[in-house]
């Protein structure tokens, strides 16, 4: 990949600012990117490769910064936000009981073996998503708090047990490898705290503000790719490393300066990169040639948003129970590792990105339908 390349991919990725600029639209800004890769991409104008190496591990590097950016942003030390863990959990185990029935029964209606998988899909939100919704739309308030909860561990469970569904044969080391991931976040998070009670993170952040060192985000980085990596070589998504570091530091708590430097790297340049990339990946004519796909990629969608309306009979309004029904770094794990592996049948990978697709509408709708209700609350208070 040149400059050009790059300059066009920069260019397309606009039409995400573009396309949220319009607040009434109540659009998030990933979408566009997503439909910018779409259109430039393999089912578009073909204008990009998403194959291209380079092209390829920028957008690995955006995800595992967004995935990041996604975990930091999980208010883990607020009280509200434990208090909600509960509920949280009780949603969260109603919906996956709800998937379990439903994954079952497209299994057998479509004729495969792909039970376990579809259970994982219907059940997994996705916090890269969902937290960004929220935060464009400013939603706020206790349901919101409570639905934050159930999607951070949905989409933590289901990035862990994906593998172990996906391909049952390697089932142990994907769990080798997950339980790798993991404890090294936590090992993380002990030096974390403990350099946060010795007044190391401090100094550090004072010497790096004074002297524009920017070490905090050097470190973090280079903690960030570390864990990447250790994800790749024990054959792990790179979302369980960049959403459990991003945990780790929400945890002990993101100093404001550098929030604002991973936002700048992060939305401004490698998570649109990432988002493009997506777009360009897919290739939807795979689901005219295969129209039982179309039709698998449509039930899978509509079968996560009702499986996640569950969570409206525990407390949660029904817009934030569609919003959690948000799909997107678990399908898209599924199709690369299914198309890798060669374990999914024809079109049916990009089966699963169109049910991916059909939530995001769906959480569009519903954040803006959750934002009118907010609005008008606070007006009426």
């Amino acid at each position: 990949m040149g400059f050009p390349g790059l300059a066009l991919i920069c260019v397309a990725a606009l039409l995400g600012p573009l396309l949220a600029l319009p607040r009434k639209w109540h659009i998030p800004v990933v979408i566009g990117e997503l439909l910018a890769g779409i259109i430039v991409g393999r089912t578009g104008l073909n204008l990009v490769n998403p194959a291209e190496p380079t092209f390829t591990f920028l957008a690995d590097m955006g995800f595992a910064l967004v995935m990041f950016v996604a975990g930091s942003h999980v208010p883990v030390r607020d009280r509200q936000i434990r208090a909600a863990l509960g509920s949280g959990a009780v949603r969260l185990l109603a919906v996956a009981a709800v998937a379990a029935a439903a994954g079952i029964g497209l299994a057998a209606l479509f004729g495969n073996g792909h039970a376990p998988l579809y259970i994982v899909l219907l059940a997994s939100s996705s916090a890269a998503l969902v937290l960004p919704i929220v935060g464009s739309l400013k939603l706020s308030g206790p349901p919101v708090l409570a639905m934050t909860a159930q999607v951070a561990m949905a989409d933590t469970l289901a990035i862990t047990a994906l593998p172990l569904a996906l391909n049952p044969a390697t089932a142990g080391r994907a769990a080798l490898g997950s339980a790798a991931v993991l404890a090294s976040a936590a090992v993380v998070l002990v030096i974390l705290r403990r350099a946060d009670r010795e007044g190391l993170r401090r100094r550090v952040h004072r010497l790096s503000e004074n002297r524009k060192f920017a070490l905090e985000l050097r470190i973090q980085l280079a903690v960030l790719f570390a864990l990447a990596g250790l994800a790749v070589w024990s054959h792990v998504s790179i979302m369980l490393a960049g959403f459990a570091f991003g945990l780790a530091v929400s945890a002990v708590g993101e100093p404001r300066r550098l929030a604002h430097q991973l936002f700048a790297l992060t939305e401004g340049f490698l998570g649109p990169l990432f988002f493009l990339w997506l777009g360009a990946s897919l290739d939807l004519g795979e689901l005219g040639t295969h129209p039982q796909m179309l039709l698998l990629g449509l039930a899978l969608g509509v079968g996560a948003i009702g499986v996640h309306s569950v969570s409206r009979f525990f407390g949660l309004p029904l817009p934030l129970g569609v919003l959690s029904a948000s799909q997107l770094g678990v399908p898209i794990a599924a199709a690369t590792i299914g198309l890798q592996q060669n374990l999914l049948a024809p079109g049916e990978p990009a089966a699963l990105v169109l049910g991916a697709l059909v939530t995001m509408a769906a959480a569009t709708v519903a954040g803006a339908v959750q934002s009118r209700a907010g609005a008008a609350a606070g007006a009426k208070g």
